[in-house]
């Protein structure tokens, strides 16, 4: 088993994503996935704070087909650019943001049903957009695993020679 210890990248920061291979054909769909998905949620934050939505509001306010509110508007846009500046950074990076921002969509998720029809209800949630949320949860998750983590791995695949180089 390896253990992680962060190289200093040429401006002196520490690279947390240095000690994984580089694949450039495959920073190709870990920056796709990204760009489309952080333009969506540009979009429909950009969207959403040009309808002059309240803030907090929980009314039947939607955009692009989904609920939304000011806050809501915000979260999407601030997502959206952290997206689009992985796709723009390419690489493992954009690997690493796909995955943590998958992750977080499945949990907010998980969160907008069990807020659904209560007091805790603040960014005016629906179904839609709760199954809006986990789709593109796995969209994220499932482009920034691709051809990173399977049990399948070809050996000519960098991630499976980082792996298996010291046994």
């Amino acid at each position: 088993m390896t253990t992680f210890h962060p190289r200093p990248h040429a401006s002196g920061r520490v690279a947390l994503d240095g000690h994984l291979p580089v694949d450039q054909r495959l920073g190709q769909v870990y920056r796709s996935c990204a760009g489309l998905v952080g333009v969506f949620l540009v979009a429909f934050g950009i969207l959403g704070l040009t309808d002059r939505i309240g803030f907090f509001a929980t009314g039947g306010n939607t955009t692009l087909g989904l609920s939304t509110n000011g806050a809501l508007s915000v979260l999407s846009l601030m997502a959206g650019c952290i997206l689009l500046a992985a796709a723009v950074r390419g690489g493992n990076a954009a690997s690493t943001v796909n995955m943590a921002l998958g992750i977080a969509f499945l949990l907010a998720g998980f969160a907008s049903l069990f807020a659904l029809d209560s007091r805790f209800n603040v960014l005016n949630l629906r179904m839609q957009k709760a199954l809006f949320r986990f789709e593109v949860g796995l969209l994220l998750m499932t482009g920034g695993m691709y051809g990173r983590v399977s049990g399948g791995l070809p050996h000519d695949n960098p991630y499976w020679r980082n792996r298996h180089e010291n046994r």
